[in-house]
């Protein structure tokens, strides 16, 4: 496969035709048809079905769709980092994470080298765990930000000097509110939506001292954002971490921190044998002595 083929599958994907695909690409669309014909054959796959007015991706298709989208964003961060001056230093930096109120040390060195290496630029994406240490190994991220526990058999890391706490976000007017904290035996019958990460689940399943499939889980989520939506609306109580959802006097939201005590610690974690860009390396050694810093 070719990329400039992987570029033209991804337009007609994108434009859902290939006559306006075609126009965006400045090729004709006889030229067009015939390459994503050969793609097909050389895949022995069908990756469209096509209609009168309308493309559409088959199942493989959409596969096909991901990892090409995959694979040039992997080229052309790789082309960027190989064109950069060697006289300035510059570069891109690419760092996923989950929703943590940790983003605030990298936040602190991101602000430091803006100022200092203005022609370094960065790239925040946000996941779970399944997501960051997926586009880590693809080499499509520099670092990410891991709440433990996590898998660190892959990757070499440092430990933040910061940790989440875990609770439950809940409306300010169901029963709940009344607690200081919450306890295992008061999730037992009401309906919860909790992260789908299984990492987490068996971390909380050990608090609670009950298998999940007890628990009346309505609704699992990848990120709180869209889950708080759900909890404002009334469909439950979500287990997550603090610090992450506006629960000020002006929300109709309030977190209330678990029973015993349950902290997490947070990792900055990369590929083991990674090899960095100079702007990596150094974003890496701030990263070090910011976290010197603040543990001294």
């Amino acid at each position: 496969m070719e990329l400039r083929v992987l570029k033209y599958f991804l337009a007609v994907a994108r434009e859902e035709n290939i006559s306006a695909a075609a126009d965006s690409l400045h090729v004709t669309q006889p030229t067009l048809s015939k390459q994503l014909k050969e793609l097909e054959e050389e895949l022995g796959k069908q990756l469209f079905i096509r209609g009168n007015r309308k493309i559409t991706l088959t199942e493989e298709g959409v596969f096909l769709r991901k990892r090409a989208e995959e694979i040039i964003d992997l080229t052309e961060k790789t082309k960027d980092q190989l064109k950069k001056s060697d006289n300035m230093l510059s570069g891109d930096i690419y760092i996923g994470g989950g929703e943590t109120d940790a983003m605030r040390i990298i936040a602190k060195v991101v602000r430091r080298m803006n100022s200092e290496y203005p022609l370094i630029k960065f790239h925040l994406y946000s996941g779970n765990a399944n997501d960051v240490t997926e586009r880590l190994d693809k080499g499509l991220l520099d670092f990410g930000i891991l709440i433990e526990p996590a898998d660190m058999k892959k990757y070499d890391f440092l430990k933040l000097p910061a940790t989440d706490t875990w609770g439950v976000l809940m409306r300010k007017d169901t029963p709940l509110t009344e607690l200081n904290t919450v306890k295992p035996e008061d999730l037992l019958n009401v309906p919860l939506l909790c992260s789908s990460q299984t990492l987490v689940n068996n971390e909380l399943s050990g608090w609670a001292g009950i298998n999940f499939d007890k628990l009346n889980i309505v609704t699992t989520y990848n990120l709180i954002y869209n889950a708080s939506i759900m909890v404002q609306e009334g469909v439950g109580y979500a287990l997550c971490l603090d610090k992450l959802i506006n629960t000020s006097d002006n929300s109709n939201l309030i977190f209330k921190p678990l029973e015993p005590e349950l902290k997490v610690n947070l990792d900055i974690v990369w590929k083991k044998h990674q090899v960095f860009s100079k702007a990596a390396k150094l974003f890496l050694s701030e990263i070090q002595k910011e976290i010197r810093n603040t543990l001294h």
